[in-house]
């Protein structure tokens, strides 16, 4: 049986559509229809993959007709970009809100682990569809979601820079940590039916904190500064 998403979270689709005469605008009406679609497409791709998700399947779903589908998008292609698009957004406005009290670097790092795990873990439906799925739609799939783990790591860098580390490290240093906390959490969400995520938080962020903290000079045995080479004996 297709489980389905989280009521609320990436999606709104409680309100059922009235039948027969009412008041709502065509805009409101293609609104929520467009909302019942995004989230049935999510929920299929999540279950099947994407090659498995057939229009009339999210239609019928959805509670509405294939004509209703074809005007708010274009083919399922679209259908997936704006339901990606969606989950994108949503992550990086509770990453921003639940680590904007932070009052360090490291509270900072722990907040943003489990803010993201957290969402995750809530809707476990919809993190399957777009941290597992997704890159089967295609090339262009993928080259959103390259374009959104660059958001996630400007995002570290410029909260780094708010907690007064001065040293500036290399885009692909944030790139490197995002990558590798998402391909985590790809893998359990890919291995397991009903993975602890959170359980994963403590350790992704101790060191993902260390790894894009301030940097330290480590001493040589000639000096402090550089690593070098011992000194030959004479």
């Amino acid at each position: 049986m297709t489980q389905q998403i989280r009521e609320g979270l990436f999606f709104r689709v409680a309100v059922l559509l009235p039948r027969g005469r009412h008041t709502l605008t065509r805009e409101q009406v293609r609104a929520a229809q467009s909302e019942r679609l995004l989230a049935a497409f999510t929920e299929l791709m999540a279950e099947r993959g994407y090659r498995g998700v057939r229009v009339g399947e999210v239609a019928a779903r959805a509670g509405v007709s294939r004509a209703a589908f074809y005007e708010c998008f274009a083919d399922k292609e679209e259908c997936a970009f704006v339901a990606y698009d969606r989950f994108i957004s949503v992550l990086l406005e509770r990453l921003n809100a639940e680590t904007s009290s932070a009052q360090d670097w490291e509270g900072f790092i722990a907040g943003l682990m489990e803010s993201y795990l957290g969402t995750l873990q809530q809707d476990l439906v919809v993190a399957r569809a777009f941290q597992v799925e997704m890159d089967a739609v295609g090339p262009q799939a993928r080259d959103r979601r390259r374009r959104a783990l660059v958001r996630f790591a400007e995002f570290i860098r410029l909260q780094r820079q708010r907690f007064g580390i001065a040293d500036e490290l290399p885009m692909t240093a944030y790139l490197g940590v995002v990558y590798s906390a998402r391909q985590i959490a790809s893998d359990l969400l890919d291995s397991e039916d009903t993975p602890d995520l959170l359980a994963r938080a403590p350790e992704l962020s101790s060191w993902m904190s260390d790894l894009l903290g301030p940097r330290r000079k480590i001493a040589s045995r000639t000096g402090v500064g550089r690593p070098g080479r011992a000194p030959r004996a004479a």
